[in-house]
């Protein structure tokens, strides 16, 4: 990177997370303080927190400035935490996003952010050649997620080998072009995104990442996975001529997201809704980073 680094915006959704977070974000803001010559700014989103999240982040936030919060206290899903936080893309030239459980850690996410100029969109990925993963994810895991790869590739056509690692780099143009159209509240956040990045003539560049299986993950197989089997179906569906045709049947989605004690998607009614009056820690202009010794 230059001196002219772009200015980047770094997203953290997270739920609960007060026991694994606060050495992510000191990692992330003592690295890119170091690292990158550009101003940076990280917001944690948290996203219907009970716990002591918030205050884990303030605290974090008083010995690094550049660490903010915005808080919905009302669950609104990891996908609708990143929805409400890429409305913060006009403060930035670069938007991106990572999990709050370190999975990405910050010079790899910088890898990312070194490549921004190579296309609209660019992704970390565990499954192609060049990957690192120091610590893989269980049998069970991989399975069920080389068979959600079969599924949405069979109905997208994406050829992106994987949609959900959760590390990934846009332009600003790119973000506010695509906004309107993301309405995936839960884990299945990633389709939609780089759906409506297709639809839109827009390119994604996936790259090899280093990456390393958490405990405390907050996936599980059961529910997570139906729910984003769900939410997959709803937007092939949505994209389909069919879809007008569907309207006696939302009562019915409306159901199963709700057996599922999951987000239900956005729609034009409820989009502004969903902000639940949010509480945002403060934002002047997005922070520079400081001079220091190396």
């Amino acid at each position: 990177m230059t001196e002219n680094a772009p200015s980047l915006l770094l997203l953290i959704p997270a739920y609960n997370e007060e026991r694994r977070i606060e050495p992510v974000l000191r990692e992330y803001a003592e690295y890119f303080r170091k690292n990158y010559p550009g101003k940076f700014l990280l917001v944690t989103v948290l996203n219907g927190c009970r716990d002591n999240t918030l205050k884990v982040v303030q605290s974090v936030s008083a010995d690094f400035p550049e660490v903010r919060s915005l808080e919905f206290p009302a669950p609104i899903g990891k996908g609708g935490a990143l929805i409400e936080g890429l409305k913060l893309a006009p403060l930035a030239e670069l938007i991106g996003y990572v999990d709050a459980d370190g999975a990405t850690g910050p010079k790899a996410f910088h890898d990312l952010v070194r490549r921004a100029d190579e296309a609209d969109c660019v992704i970390g990925s565990r499954w192609i050649e060049g990957a690192i993963l120091h610590q893989a994810q269980t049998s069970k895991r991989q399975f069920a997620s080389r068979v959600f790869h079969i599924i949405v590739q069979t109905f997208f056509r994406m050829n992106i080998r994987d949609t959900q690692c959760g590390a990934k780099v846009l332009h600003r143009a790119a973000c506010e072009r695509i906004h309107a159209t993301l309405c995936i509240a839960d884990m299945a956040f990633d389709i939609n995104l780089l759906y409506s990045l297709k639809r839109a003539g827009l390119r994604v560049l996936e790259v090899p990442t280093e990456w390393t299986d958490k405990v405390g993950s907050k996936v599980t197989l059961g529910k997570t996975s139906l729910t984003m089997l769900l939410s997959v179906i709803r937007l092939r569906l949505v994209y389909s001529p069919l879809y007008k045709w569907l309207g006696p049947l939302r009562p019915i989605e409306g159901w199963l997201y709700k057996k599922l004690s999951a987000p239900q998607p956005l729609s034009s009614r409820n989009r502004s809704a969903q902000s639940h009056s949010p509480k945002f820690d403060g934002l002047g202009e997005i922070q520079a980073p400081r001079t220091e010794n190396k």
